[in-house]
Order: structure tokens, then C-alpha cells, then sequence
């Protein structure tokens, strides 16, 4: 975690601080403010949570900002800036990115200038560069303007006839073709119709939601770059249309799908993952993601960003992943601060819908919901894990317990290692807004200069199993930083109106349809949905259509030889309208 400040409260000034004093009182940058942190906790003694209220820190950021100064990595009185003194490429370019600046060219065409002259520097150095001489940041201009093709140009899309296909067609990402098969074992066809997604008289619902899964499965960031694939043959044969629409027609149409049509198609996706084998639904792993916006839009609320460190307008999304499988479930950004507690029902609800009955056990941070609701998890029968927050008065009586009372034990760590730590087991401790008792287990040796807190109302769990249990909790921020990575999944931004619900849905479904996948290529059961873009679904290849049947030849890649070994069947597709696709290897 960040160790970044989130809001500062000002110390006062002593009474008897002298002309410039103030300095000191409210440290303002960045080194500063962590060295009088710093002292204060590890030098001065006082409570971690005084300290971080002081120096407007979480108190979990200034255990981290801790952490990292034992361990030698905060530097504070630098004699001299660290890094290089000069800038040679910067320097030898700086005149010629002037003089072609002053023509009306931008950073990027600068940089691709700048290359073809032989004195190449990047986008960013340029930008640096302009930046110091003043130059103001250029509007994106029309793409004629700028060398591109333009965006006028882009045919307009309807349903593909193949009768009017050519015999070959070359595809840069003819490695898409790869998920019909799990596409069509998934019926994606019946989850579009199960949800009510609404089609025109030129594109049905299919293609819509196959358009924008397109650009999640082929890593394109974000809705508005769809032109980088739209008139590739192998990416509009995916989606049955002659060509992709255009960014702001898939745009328009995510905004016309209300949270009600996404839930009951990840209630329809979920059943669909349950009958392939691809979640258990044991154990459910469940978390928060805030989901930042670098516009500005005061009717987002303001949450915490980890990656930030502090708070600030985002969009509050919810996500549960299979604690077994590691699939992505669940998924819901039509949330606020005043029902976003309610959740954890929300999602056994679903699952009982999905299911038949209530999800056997949910694991989650102490953040994701309140004691009342753990109270109503525990009536329904629902099994839970938990981190209990430390209160001063929890953290005295743990250091007052004698060392002989706590058990020492061995649990297993990833990749097969293990870890010793001792344990302190209460079989009824007591909450102080919910109504019985509870499991409670403070843990030392996880790393952390403070007891982890366990609770949970599973008393029969060995205490090793429900310590990995939790510590596996770890794997949902593992997935969601899949999902960021490969799907584009923080990619909000003003200019980019893409509905976020409809959007984290989509990666709900591009997840589950890259752990099919892997199901069927040899070796790469735990790969992660970025490689399977990189190896895979964006390799390019030739498509044959042949009477009835359109055959995907592709190109020959280091990894292509595991294709011939992988359960690749031939695949009737409804939304071709039975038409047959097959795969062929040289």
C-alpha cells in the first residue's frame, strides 16, 4: 500500500514556537511529512492511530510508510537531487522540437519525427520538453489533420453476409476466433436474451455485447480506441457485422442497459459457469474497487483509492471471485456510500438465485460491510471470515497476554512455502453491535508490527485452515488487477462515458471466458487472462471462408505449436446462423 497522505490535519503550534515556527507545525512536502511522522511513532511513542489522524495518514499507510524505513528504503536529507544531472537526448532534440511545435505538430508526432531523423526520443521526454519551454497542450485535432486515417471514412456496420465475403481475408487478431468455441458452450446467445439486452434493425443485441467484448478480449483500453480493430475482418467476423461500430454508438448503447439487465445476465453467466466446472462456489472471495475519474464530475462521490492513498471522485464497483477457481462472479458499480454496506446481502441474494441456496461461506475485509449486516449473514446461515479492526483497548489486552498463552503454528504460504506464527484464540468474543459471540484469532507474524485480527462464526474450521482461507482472500486483488491490466477495467475518464456497470460486467464475462479458454490449451490452466491476450488472442492469421464453413489459419508464433495439442473443436455459431468454424495449423 501507498504510503501517500490522505488529508492532513495541521499539529498546533506551541505557544512559545518562534517567527517561522509554522513550518514545522504543517509540514507540507511529501519527505517532510513522512520524517514527522515517522518521529512521532517510532521516536516520540505516541499511538498509531494519534500519529496518522495527526499527519492525515490511514493508519494501515503508516504502518507501511514504517515498514519501508526499517528497511532502509526513505531517504530524507539528500545532499543533491538523485538521478541524472543532464538530459542528452532532451538536450540534442530540444531546438528541433521547438521549430515543429511552432508548425502545429504534437507530442506524438514529434516523437515519430524525431525517430525517422535519427535522434529519437519518446512521447513523454517531448511532452517534458515542451512543457519546460511553455508550449500549452494541443486539442486533439481531426484525424486527416494528423496522418490518420479518417473516422468518416469507417464503413457503416450491419449484420455480415457471408455470401459477399471474400475467399481470404487477412486478421490481426485472428486469434479472437479462439473463444467461440467457450462462447458458444457458455450460450452466449441465451445470456444476451436472459438479460433483455436490446438489439436494433441493424445490429442485434449479440453483435453489441460481442463489439465490446471484442475490445476487452484484444487488451484495447478503452471504447474510443475501437477503431483500431473495427475494419479488421477477424474482429467483425467475431461479432457477425461487416465492421465494429463506432465508439460513440457503443457508447450510446451501454448507457441503455439499466443495472437490472446486468444482473440478471451475471445470474444467467453464473449458472452457465457452474454447469462448465468453471466455479465451485464453496468459498467466495469478496472485495471493493474504486474505480478512479480523471475528469471533472462533481456527481461522483469521493472514495478511497488505494493507489492514491487518499480519497477522491471515483466509482465504487463490487466484485466476487471463486476462492477455488479464482473466476470472477459478481460484479456491481451501481453503488453509493449509503447502501454499498447492503451488498454483501445483495450478492447471497444472487447467489441463491443462481444456486438454489445461500453461499456457504463469504470472506472479506473488515471495509466491506457492518457488524448489523454480519449479524444477518450469521441468521441466514451464511458462514463468514473477517478482519476485525484494532481498537486501543483490543491492542493493550493482546500485548498484556503473557507469551506462554499464544500457540505457535505453521501455515502455508504460496508457491509451497510456509510461515510460523503464534496465535491467541478467543471462542467468544464480543462485538459491540452485534448481538452474540464470535470466533475471534489474533495472529502475529504476518508481517505486521501489530496482531491480525480474525472473526468469523465458523467454530469447527482447524484455525490453520481458516487463517490460509483468508490469507487466499489476497487472490480477488490478484484478479482485479487482471481485470485492470487486461480489460481496461480503470480505464474511466471524462471523455470516455462508457457505462461502468455495464463495463465491469463485460469483465466479469471476458474473464470467465479466458478461464475457458484455458481450460482447453495444455499448460496454461493458471495463466493469467493478459497472457493469453499476448499469446494468443491478438496473433494474426488468415480466415477462408469456404461454402459453409470458415476455416482460421494462424500465424506461426513460439507458442503456436501448443494450439495443435489444445481442445479446439469445430463450432457450430448461432450468430453466424449455424455456420461452422474450424481451425487449421500448418
Amino acid at each position: 500500500m501507498s504510503s501517500e497522505p490522505v488529508e492532513q490535519t495541521a499539529i498546533p503550534t506551541p505557544v512559545a514556537a518562534r517567527s517561522g515556527g509554522e513550518y514545522f507545525a504543517a509540514p507540507a512536502e511529501a519527505n517532510q511529512r513522512r520524517y514527522e511522522t515517522l518521529r512521532a511513532y517510532l521516536f516520540e511513542g505516541a499511538p498509531a492511530a494519534e500519529v496518522a489522524a495527526r499527519f492525515g495518514y490511514t493508519t494501515a499507510a503508516l504502518q507501511s510508510l514504517v515498514r519501508d524505513f526499517r528497511a532502509g528504503r526513505c531517504e530524507f536529507f539528500l545532499a543533491s537531487r538523485p538521478g541524472p544531472k543532464k538530459a542528452p537526448a532532451k538536450d540534442a532534440a530540444r531546438a528541433r522540437i521547438i521549430e515543429l511545435r511552432q508548425t502545429g505538430r504534437s507530442a506524438q508526432e514529434i516523437a515519430a519525427v524525431l525517430a525517422e531523423e535519427g535522434t529519437p526520443l519518446n512521447r513523454t521526454g517531448v511532452a517534458e520538453v515542451l512543457a519546460t519551454e511553455g508550449f500549452p497542450r494541443l486539442w486533439p485535432r481531426p484525424h486527416a489533420e494528423r496522418g490518420l486515417p479518417r473516422r468518416e471514412n469507417q464503413p457503416r456496420t450491419k449484420a455480415i453476409d457471408f455470401d459477399a465475403l471474400p475467399a481470404h481475408a487477412d486478421s490481426r487478431v485472428a486469434g479472437l476466433l479462439l473463444t467461440i468455441p467457450d462462447l458458444v458452450a457458455l450460450d452466449l446467445p441465451g445470456l444476451v436474451r436472459a438479460a433483455g439486452y436490446p438489439g436494433t434493425s441493424v445490429i442485434p443485441a449479440i453483435s453489441s455485447i460481442l463489439s465490446l467484448l471484442a475490445i476487452k478480449l484484444t487488451a484495447t483500453r478503452r471504447v474510443s480506441h475501437v477503431d483500431d480493430i473495427a475494419t479488421d475482418a477477424g474482429a467483425a467476423l467475431f461479432a457477425g457485422l461487416t465492421s465494429l461500430p463506432k465508439a460513440t454508438a457503443l457508447t450510446t448503447y451501454s448507457y441503455r442497459l439499466d443495472h437490472a439487465r446486468q444482473a440478471k445476465f451475471l445470474t444467467s453467466l453464473d449458472k452457465a459457469a457452474l454447469d462448465a466446472g468453471l466455479t465451485t462456489g464453496e468459498a467466495i472471495n469478496l472485495d471493493f474497487h474504486a474505480v478512479m475519474h480523471w475528469g471533472d464530475d462533481p456527481a461522483l462521490e469521493k472514495h478511497y483509492v488505494p493507489r492514491r492513498s487518499q480519497r477522491t471522485r471515483s466509482v465504487l464497483t463490487f466484485f466476487a471471485e471463486d476462492a477455488a477457481t479464482h473466476t470472477l462472479l459478481y460484479a456491481n458499480a451501481d453503488l453509493s456510500k449509503a447502501n454499498q454496506n447492503n451488498e454483501v446481502l445483495a450478492f447471497a441474494d444472487h447467489w441463491r438465485t443462481v444456486s438454489g441456496h445461500d453461499p456457504k461461506l463469504l470472506i472479506f475485509d473488515s471495509k466491506v460491510t457492518t457488524q448489523t449486516q454480519l449479524a444477518n449473514l450469521d441468521a441466514r446461515g451464511i458462514g463468514f471470515i473477517t478482519l476485525r479492526a484494532r481498537t486501543p483497548k483490543l491492542t493493550d489486552y493482546l500485548h498484556s497476554v503473557p507469551a506462554k498463552d499464544w500457540t505457535p503454528l505453521t501455515v502455508d504460504r504460496a508457491g509451497g512455502k510456509t510461515r510460523r506464527v503464534r496465535v491467541l484464540e478467543d471462542p467468544a468474543a464480543t462485538l459491540s453491535a452485534y448481538p452474540g459471540t464470535l470466533r475471534q484469532l489474533a495472529i502475529t507474524g504476518l508481517g505486521h508490527d501489530e496482531p491480525t485480527i480474525l472473526i468469523t462464526n465458523n467454530h469447527t474450521t482447524p484455525t490453520k485452515q481458516v487463517i490460509a482461507a483468508y490469507a487466499r482472500r489476497m487472490n480477488i486483488e490478484q484478479r482485479l488487477a487482471e481485470a485492470i491490466r487486461s480489460f481496461g477495467l480503470d480505464a474511466l475518464a471524462g471523455a470516455v462515458p462508457l457505462n461502468v456497470d455495464h463495463d465491469v460486467v463485460l469483465s466479469v464475462l471476458a474473464h470467465t471466458v479466458c478461464a475457458a479458454l484455458r481450460q482447453r490449451i495444455p499448460g496454461y490452466a493458471t495463466a493469467t487472462p493478459d497472457t493469453l491476450q499476448r499469446r494468443f488472442l491478438t496473433t494474426g492469421g488468415t480466415i477462408e471462408n469456404r461454402d459453409n464453413e470458415t476455416v482460421v489459419h494462424l500465424d506461426r508464433r513460439a507458442y503456436s505449436p501448443v494450439l495443435r495439442q489444445a481442445d479446439l473443436p469445430t463450432t457450430e455459431v448461432p450468430w453466424w446462423s449455424g455456420r461452422r468454424l474450424r481451425y487449421e495449423y500448418e
